[in-house]
């Protein structure tokens, strides 16, 4: 298995950018606003660190190509269970949001949780979805957040 490819493919997958965040409309008794991006993360750089971790740093951009923001991402592949662990820090406009991701090492598909941020990403909380193209360098990515 080609670990360099797969775990630069998830952790580009990883990465947050904003492009169109669409808010939902909440009940008048919440308090959160629940928010959803999608954007398309594409590598520019990687660095294998061993066998099993792998670091990459991509830019984020919209359905137009235009870059919204950036991302590196830190990538550990357990070969006792063939899983992926990624753990991703995002910047655009709005700061800086936080996410871990998993996924079984055989799929282009990961889940994860958001895990915080800063400026209008503090105190967020949400999920992540990340599907790689086949050759692991772009990865389409939808994330729903609520502050």
């Amino acid at each position: 298995m080609k670990i360099r490819a797969t775990i630069a493919a998830i952790g580009t997958a990883a990465t947050l950018g904003i492009t169109g965040a669409i808010v939902l409309p909440t009940a008048a008794s919440a308090h959160a606003t629940t928010h959803t991006l999608k954007f398309t993360s594409v590598q520019q750089a990687s660095v294998q660190y061993s066998s099993t971790a792998d670091g990459s740093e991509d830019k984020d951009v919209n359905n137009a190509g235009k870059v919204i923001g950036f991302d590196v991402a830190r990538v550990v592949f357990n070969p006792q269970t063939n899983t992926i662990s990624i753990g991703v820090a995002i910047t655009n406009s709005g700061g800086f949001l936080y996410a871990a991701l998993h996924q079984p090492a055989t799929s282009r598909v990961s889940h994860g949780t958001v895990t915080g941020g800063t400026g209008i990403y503090a105190g967020a909380t949400g999920t992540i979805t990340a599907i790689s193209n086949q050759a692991g360098n772009k990865i389409a990515v939808t994330i729903t957040y609520s502050t």
